[in-house]
Parts: C-alpha cells; sequence; structure tokens
C-alpha cells in the first residue's frame, strides 16, 4: 500500500481536497487508489467511507470548478422528472434528473469531474445534459428518496392500518396451516418489505421480531444500541414469522426448533442486500432475528476503520508475513469479520491461493475461497482446515476456533509457510492466549505461531454536526484513566446532543482497538504459561494500548464521548 501510494501524484480535485485541509496528502493518495481500483468517483468513494465532510468536499469542488453548489434539499421528488431516464444510469453514476428546460435536462452530480455520465443520460435521453454541483451525502438520500415515492409497492404503512389484515389458508395463531401463496398475496408482504428498506436506509445492523404474550415489537439495532421501532397487532406474529421464514426459504410448519437462512432482497436491478435470519421459538411465537450483511464494510479500507497509526502498522505489518497466526477477539458484533475481511482485502491478489471456512460466510468477495461448514454434514472448521491443508494455500481463515482440535489444526498450518487468520471470544489481548492455554494448546505452540492479537469494541461516533462541548473536572478526568500528561496538553471533551442528522447524537461507529505484536519477551513468559494479568503487565511496558487507553485517546480526539467509552471499556 505504501508503495503505490508514493508513486501516485496528486492533482485537479484530489489535490484541491489537500490544499483545502480537507485530507492529508497520504490519505488522499490511499483514497484515489481504492476509487480507482473500484472504478467510484473520487467524491462518492470519501463520503461512503467516512473520509471526509461531503458538504467540505462540495464547496471544494466548486471553488475548483467556478460553479456554485445547489441546496438538493429543497427539490421535492414529486417535482423531479419520471421515467426519463433509466435508473440503473441513475445508481450507477449516483446522478439525479432535477428538471428539463426546453430540450435541456438539468442533472445533480456530485463529482464534476463525471462527464461519462452527462454522455450517456445525453445518449439514453436524446437531451442536451447539464451538470448541477451537488453535496453527495444528500444526493444519495435524494436519490433513495425519488425511487422510494415512486415505488406503489414500498409506500408508508401505519400500524393502524395493520390491525385489520387479514390471510386466508389457516387460523390466525396456526401459521403452520399458512400457505406461501397466502404470505406472498397478503398485505404483510409490504409491512416486511418496509421494515426491512428502513433498516437499510437507518444504517442498522439487525432487525428483531419479537411476540410476547399481548404485544409484538420489532426493533432495530443502529451504531450498536437496540431501539423499538413499530409495535404492530400481536394477531399478526404468526404471518410476520411465516413471511420472514418463506422469504429465507425456511420450513414455516417446523416451529419447535430453531433454524437458519439467508435472504437476498434485491433493490433495484443492480443493487442486491443479504440478511442472515435467525428463529427461535419462544413462550409466546417465534422470536426472529435478522443481521444485514453489507460486503462494502470489507472494502472500506483500514484507514477507515479507526485503528492509531501504530496500531495500523502493526496489522498491516503481520499482514505481510508469509507465516504465522493472526487473532481477532472480542464480543459478538464488535466488528471481528470485517477486521479480518479487511486484512483479507488486502492480501486478496491474483497470486495468493486464500481460503476461508465460516459459520456462515457473512461477505462474499471475488478472488477468495469461502466455505460455509455444515456439522450436520460432519464439515466442521476442523475438517475444512484438513481440507485447505491440501489444496496448496497461502492464506487461511477460520471464522472462530472453538476447540482444541481446530486450534491445534490452525496453529500447524501456521507454522508451517500459512498466514493463519480467525476469531476468539475474549475480552483481551491477554486473555486470548491463556484462553487457548486452557483449550489444551501447547504454550510453546502457541508462543511460535501466534504473531499478532487485535482485542476490539465498537464505539458510537459523536455527530459532527451537534456535538457540544463539556467540561469535566480535571479529578474526575484523572479518577477515568487520563493522564496528568493528557490533560496538561489540553484536549476538548465533547457530549452528544441530537438532531435531525443523527440518533440521539451518534452517527456511526468507530473500532477501538487493542493491538499487541508478539515480542520475544512475551513468547517466554507464555512459555512459562504466565497468567494474563502478567502478560498484560508486559504488553504495557512495551508500549501497546490497551482498549481503555485506546477509548480515551478517541475521547480525546473528539471522536466520541467519555459516556460511550465508559460503555464499551472498562479500566
Amino acid at each position: 500500500m505504501a508503495n503505490k501510494s508514493s508513486s501516485v501524484t496528486l492533482t485537479g480535485l484530489a489535490r484541491r481536497f489537500v490544499d483545502d485541509d480537507l485530507l492529508t496528502e497520504e490519505a488522499a493518495k490511499d483514497a484515489f487508489i481504492q476509487a480507482s481500483h473500484n472504478r467510484t468517483p473520487l467524491i462518492s468513494y470519501l463520503v461512503q467511507n467516512n473520509l471526509a465532510d461531503s458538504k467540505g468536499l462540495a464547496y471544494s469542488a466548486a471553488m475548483e470548478f467556478g460553479v456554485s453548489v445547489l441546496d438538493l434539499s429543497a427539490f421535492l421528488p414529486e417535482m423531479m422528472p419520471e421515467n426519463l431516464v433509466d435508473e440503473k444510469l441513475i445508481r450507477k453514476h449516483n446522478t439525479l434528473p432535477l428538471y428539463k428546460r426546453g430540450n435541456r435536462l438539468f442533472i445533480a452530480v456530485s463529482d464534476p469531474t463525471n462527464i461519462q455520465a452527462l454522455d450517456e443520460i445525453k445518449f439514453n435521453t436524446g437531451l442536451s445534459t447539464e451538470a448541477v454541483l451537488v453535496d453527495d451525502a444528500v444526493l444519495r438520500v435524494a436519490i433513495e428518496r425519488y425511487f422510494e415515492a415512486a415505488d406503489t409497492t414500498m409506500g408508508d404503512l401505519e400500524d393502524a392500518d395493520l390491525e385489520g389484515v387479514e390471510t386466508e389458508g389457516g387460523e390466525a395463531d396456526d401459521d403452520s396451516a399458512v400457505s406461501a401463496s397466502d404470505i406472498d398475496d397478503a398485505p404483510i408482504v409490504k409491512y416486511v418489505n418496509k421494515m426491512l428498506l428502513d433498516a437499510i436506509r437507518g444504517g442498522a445492523s439487525d432487525v428483531h421480531f419479537e411476540p410476547y404474550e399481548k404485544t409484538y415489537r420489532v426493533r432495530y439495532r443502529t451504531d450498536g444500541i437496540l431501539k423499538e421501532i413499530s409495535k404492530p397487532s400481536i394477531k399478526l406474529a404468526p404471518k410476520i414469522a411465516a413471511r420472514v421464514k418463506i422469504m429465507a426459504q425456511l420450513d414455516i410448519s417446523e416451529r419447535r426448533i430453531p433454524q437458519d437462512g439467508r435472504i437476498k432482497m434485491k433493490l433495484s436491478k443492480t443493487k442486491a442486500i443479504d440478511f442472515r435470519v435467525n428463529t427461535l421459538p419462544t413462550l409466546w411465537g417465534e422470536k426472529i432475528v435478522l443481521r444485514i450483511l453489507d460486503p462494502s464494510q470489507a472494502k472500506l479500507g483500514i484507514d477507515v476503520l479507526g485503528y492509531e497509526a501504530e496500531q495500523k502498522q502493526l496489522y498491516l505489518d503481520a499482514l505481510e508475513q508469509p507465516q504465522g497466526m493472526i487473532l481477532v477477539t472480542g464480543p459478538t458484533g464488535s466488528g471481528k469479520t470485517v477486521s479480518l475481511y479487511t486484512g483479507l482485502n488486502i492480501l486478496n491478489t491474483s497470486e495468493r491461493n486464500i481460503s476461508t471456512a465460516e459459520d456462515p460466510a457473512e461477505i462474499n468477495l471475488e478472488g477468495i475461497n469461502q466455505v460455509n461448514v455444515n456439522n450436520k454434514v460432519g464439515l466442521g472448521f476442523a475438517e475444512a482446515l484438513r481440507a485447505f491443508l491440501r489444496q496448496d494455500p497461502d492464506i487461511i481463515m477460520v471464522g472462530e476456533i472453538r476447540d482444541l482440535e481446530t486450534a491445534n489444526i490452525a496453529i500447524k498450518a501456521a507454522q508451517t509457510g500459512h498466514l493463519v487468520l480467525s476469531t476468539l471470544h475474549t475480552n483481551s489481548a491477554a486473555e486470548t492466549l491463556t484462553r487457548m492455554m486452557n483449550m489444551g494448546v501447547p504454550a510453546f505452540n502457541i508462543a511460535t505461531s501466534v504473531s499478532l492479537i487485535i482485542a476490539q469494541r465498537l464505539g458510537r461516533r459523536l455527530c459532527g454536526s451537534c456535538k457540544q462541548p463539556a467540561e469535566i473536572p480535571r479529578e474526575t478526568l484523572l479518577a477515568e484513566g487520563f493522564t496528568e500528561e493528557q490533560i496538561d496538553t489540553g484536549f476538548t471533551l465533547y457530549r452528544p446532543k441530537g438532531c435531525d442528522k443523527c440518533n440521539g447524537g451518534y452517527k456511526g461507529r468507530v473500532g477501538i482497538y487493542e493491538v499487541v505484536s508478539i515480542t520475544n519477551r512475551l513468547a517466554n513468559m507464555i512459555m512459562e504459561e504466565a497468567s494474563s494479568i502478567k502478560i498484560a503487565e508486559q504488553a504495557q511496558a512495551e508500549g501497546f494500548t490497551n482498549l481503555r487507553q485506546s477509548a480515551l485517546k478517541k475521547v480525546i480526539q473528539g471522536v466520541t464521548s467519555l459516556e460511550e467509552a465508559n460503555r464499551v471499556t472498562k479500566d
């Protein structure tokens, strides 16, 4: 990565963004390379990956080209010309037809260098086209609103409209009598689709459908926090469950055991979102949880994940090694999969043979051989690993090390010329090492195979539009873990407020990491079977930042609040 970026000479918009202090030179070069690789306009890449403020980019581009920026929020979707430009073209080029005057069609664009978009729309419509510069983030919202307004099957549906919903084919409390054709014809389709679409548009990671004795609720997990979204009638519980199970190709007549499935939901001709579905029998019906799988997260690049500079370099150095084991640890939902796949995406070249065993594969990447483990047919992690080792691998990723057999095979692979990446469910880097010892892995094997451990959490980012300075006494800061040197240097703490652009003062999440490279001294302590406390103390002595310290750095940088740091980390 470093060699590629050093050979790039910034010109045009990229140079303007650096001169306007919107990006550093290195970040601009990396973004230029990634955007070119993904065939994405530079401005779109920067906004999608939260690398720069979309409004600042728009005004900087306007100054570069000597044009003005239009406030797109003033345009109503119903006022824009319908069926004039093909949806595929609009989404492909991230453009939007605004209005037509005579033979001229005015097109909203966020990248004034995107001449190809204007040419294709001109050819498609037979009209002359003229670009109007707008904010990229506002443009993306406007495009979704434009198609949502035109979509009669996905309109708003209030809870009151659902009270009278009836379906044919059986009693309301017997979903085994509800047929697929009944559910497909019912208005419940509209409700379920709306819940899933709203979850995608709102940036949720999970959707929970939960039945209780007298109530039913739908909750979204957004930025790590669950929030109640809808409370339809409890009478609809079996119909909602049946509809989701049909979408996931599950057995709607089986309500006694949990089931797992997947849904692929097409948002347009060119865009689809995957959901991982799990059903669970509860006292009052089936609770269904859908995990929204976003493949684009793995392609964001390491720079946007939240690693400190030294942590990022440790990870990149470990990825460059021909052999060894990189372990990522943390609770469910802490972003371990994204960290692993970011590394795999860096390694994914035509010269390398990369294989993964997962349960299930959440992110699909071209060029990587992915295997879903299936214990029912005898294909577990250990069996998949044995097969990988007979297929001339360079890099192996194991979704999770759950038992001694899998651990031993993974370590053997790491010791015999392969780079192995995997996860464990532990709370810190030091506990990862002792956990492997407790599983029965010989200490010598751990010390000679594990090269890097990443412990991580996900914290909510403060909204840049409404965060407010917070006054906190010096004594409190010291008690929270800030050092005298940090306090004396001076910094501003911020707290959430809340506005129409965020969720209670927060927008998006950022990774908080503890990255520990296994040094000679740490390896000796592992072979001596030292406790996790002693290993953690040595890691601190060698300058590795723990999770709490990393969280406080994010507070100092104004990325998150002290309250959020306390929520996701402990001393």
